[in-house]
């Protein structure tokens, strides 16, 4: 880190008699416009504006590299704040007119008036101070504690002059002289401008090379703070003085600023230019992202710890900046991408680097509480995207040109496309499936897009596409799978209130299956063959853990309310196979499953139970002993009858095994998949 330097802030700190440093030609200029001011005030004339301008363009010029002028741009905005309220407080007095005759004599010429008032106003005056105090003779003067980054001190100091100036001035100790309550608050208003540029220069310091250490941020937060303490809101009487500075404004937009640098920094070394070829493009996107990915750890590690203290909301700060900046970078890139491998490298950056949650190295940075834009406006991605689409087009074109050369070409060109089509899928499926981002409908047009792949380059190219079909095939299956696995997690909760003593009195399937109607909208979207399977994939889901619930009930009933569940589950068998006929479901096969079940609940003549097992197992061959043995548990039958019942499945599954009825075998899978667990109650059945 740079020590802190002790600058010399010019003539108005020192004693009267001690000459003044030699004239630029801009000090020179406005010299000239002291010769308004009597001569007496011309001699002993000392604290300039000029001389402000060159002390704190010496101190902010670090190595942060800030220009001067815009920290003197700071000042000069503040000085003409000052002056148009410093017109209004000094029309308060009973001398105002000749007070503002002799003070501000070129008041309508506007950037003159600064140099006048410093430049020609006398410091003989009987009453206020003169520049020693914002030197005392015991200490240091407020633009050396300012150089030397003691910024609480120096703000304290400067608070002190302030209180003072405010307190006299109310008193009318100026009327009299109401040009040194002018020189004296510009004093003060442009020390505060200095502490304002010192602290955009820690700011802009913070992630440079050799950084700023904790106490100087941990100072730095205390003076906007003390600052924010001091000016809460600003005064009735409109008095310029006491307006708050808006110091953590002014640190935030130094943030903004210090991340649009260091983004900046990506590329900066390669050749004009270098970034925009398809090589170059993507080590600035490497570079790029090491650098926010490094800053951001940094801010984490070591800045937010620091303004901890002062509560300062550091880490969304610069998360926000930095994003901010990368948006606007990824702007100018996207401007200028040309050819398939730059639109795809960008795209890809932005889809699967930077979105994704690993970016950043780690996973417990905490997230701001309001999202982040997008990096890429919407237009500006669209955009892209057509543009990556049309350069696609481009190679479909080179396809029929080589045709038209020869046939040998033409089929070698096919087999470069085949090939380079067989690596892509699998990297385009590994991508979209561990996005967080992947939602109902990006799946749909995912699987819309693989069959399209599939059955038009195989109807197309016959004999050359043919080893696309198994890639494509397992990409189409994985994303059905994902979109299953959504519907799964969000309706598995609501299965588990099923065969409770509460299920009875309530409608705890209607909000299930709003789910799955809700579900089945998007599948309107897909390609026809594969919305069927996924509905009747999605039917099938429901009936199997609607009977695993029945096989493994939470609570055992007994008489009525036996009947009772009975009845409920007729009931709402009816209801779902009504709702996935209304779908369009086309699997039939599962309407007699939960009635079957139903009926040997609430069968009141118990020889018919041996009825209902026989059309259980006619329809659905998976099923297995221990299904059985459950559904069995169900009632108290006897021994006796459950062991007769028990021999009478055992014998019909094995008719249906060797006459090859397997469910599995037609793609009828139901009971195969639900696991009843041995229990006390299998136990007692069994004996």
């Amino acid at each position: 880190m740079p020590s802190p330097r002790t600058v010399t802030s010019g003539p108005e700190l020192h004693s009267p008699k001690q000459p003044a440093e030699p004239q630029t030609p801009v000090q020179g200029t406005r010299r000239a416009s002291s010769v308004d001011a009597p001569s007496t005030h011309h001699e002993d004339g000392r604290l300039g504006l000029n001389t402000f301008r060159r002390a704190f363009s010496r101190v902010s010029q670090r190595a942060s590299g800030q220009a001067p002028e815009e920290a003197w741009g700071l000042l000069r905005s503040s000085s003409r704040f000052l002056f148009r309220s410093l017109r209004r407080a000094l029309n308060d007095g009973p001398t105002a007119d000749q007070s503002q005759a002799t003070a501000v004599p070129g008041a309508a010429h506007g950037p003159d008036m600064p140099s006048r008032v410093m430049d020609g106003v006398s410091q003989r005056s009987s009453t206020g101070m003169g520049p020693e105090e914002l030197e005392p003779k015991a200490g240091k003067s407020v633009a050396d504690l300012i150089a030397q980054r003691q910024l609480l001190a120096a703000f304290e100091q400067l608070r002190h002059l302030e209180t003072r100036l405010v307190a006299e001035k109310a008193s009318r100790t100026f009327e009299q002289d109401p040009t040194g309550f002018a020189r004296r608050a510009m004093d003060v208003c442009l020390h505060y401008d200095g502490l304002a540029a010192e602290i955009g220069a820690v700011v802009r310091e913070t992630l440079g090379p050799d950084g700023v250490d904790a106490a100087a941020l941990a100072e730095l937060a205390r003076v906007v703070r003390a600052e924010e303490e001091a000016h809460p809101a600003p005064p009735a009487d409109g008095d310029f003085l006491l307006t708050p500075r808006r110091w953590r404004q002014h640190w935030e937009d130094a943030v903004r600023r210090s991340a649009q640098e260091r983004v900046q920094l990506a590329g900066a070394g390669e050749a004009p230019g270098a970034a925009e070829g398809a090589s170059g493009l993507p080590g600035l996107l490497d570079e790029l992202g090491g650098l926010v990915r490094c800053d951001l750890q940094r801010v984490q590690r070591e800045v937010q710890p620091a303004y901890a203290a002062a509560g300062f909301p550091v880490w969304e700060a610069y998360l926000r900046a930095f994003h901010a900046a990368v948006a606007q970078r990824l702007q100018e890139l996207a401007r200028d991408a040309r050819g398939c491998e730059q639109l795809y490298v960008l795209l890809h950056w932005v889809a699967n680097v930077y979105g994704s949650p690993d970016f950043l190295g780690t996973s417990d940075l905490a997230l701001p509480a309001e999202p982040l834009p997008p990096l890429l406006a919407p237009e500006v991605w669209a955009r892209l995207e057509s543009d990556y689409a049309s350069s696609l087009e481009l190679v479909a074109q080179q396809v029929k040109v080589s045709g038209a050369i020869s046939a040998e070409l033409e089929a070698t060109t096919l087999r470069i496309c085949a090939r380079a089509l067989g690596l892509f899928v699998p990297r385009f499926e590994k991508v979209c499936l561990e996005s967080e981002l992947l939602s109902e409908p990006h799946l749909g047009a995912n699987i819309n897009a693989c069959e399209e792949l599939r059955t038009s380059l195989l109807a197309r190219f016959p004999g050359t596409f043919e080893e696309l079909e198994k890639p494509l095939m397992v990409a189409t299956c994985n994303f059905q799978k994902r979109l299953l696995q959504g519907l799964q997690r969000d309706v598995q909760p609501l299965f588990k209130v099923l065969c409770t003593r509460a299920w009875l009195t309530q409608d705890v399937l209607l909000p299930l299956m709003d789910k799955v109607v809700a579900f089945a909208l998007h599948l309107e979207h897909v390609a026809p063959p594969w919305a069927q399977e996924t509905l009747q994939e999605v039917h099938r889901y429901v009936i199997r853990e609607y009977l695993a619930q029945v096989l493994r009930p939470r609570d055992r009933f007994r008489g009525i309310e036996r009947m009772t569940a009975s009845q409920k589950m007729g009931l709402e068998a009816q209801a779902i196979g009504d709702t996935f006929q209304g779908l369009g479901s086309e699997a039939t096969w599962l309407g007699q499953a939960i009635p079957c079940v139903a009926d040997i609940l609430g069968e009141t003549d118990k020889d018919n139970i041996q009825r209902h097992l026989e059309t259980l197992i006619g329809s659905y061959p998976d099923i297995r002993q221990d299904h059985v043995l459950a559904i069995l548990a169900l009632r108290r039958l006897g021994r006796r009858r459950n062991q007769r019942l028990l021999q009478h499945a055992q014998n019909l599954l094995r008719v249906a095994a060797k006459a090859g009825g397997s469910g599995a075998a037609v793609g009828h899978v139901l009971f195969e998949e639900i696991e009843v667990p041995t229990s006390v109650d299998l136990l007692i059945t069994w004996i």
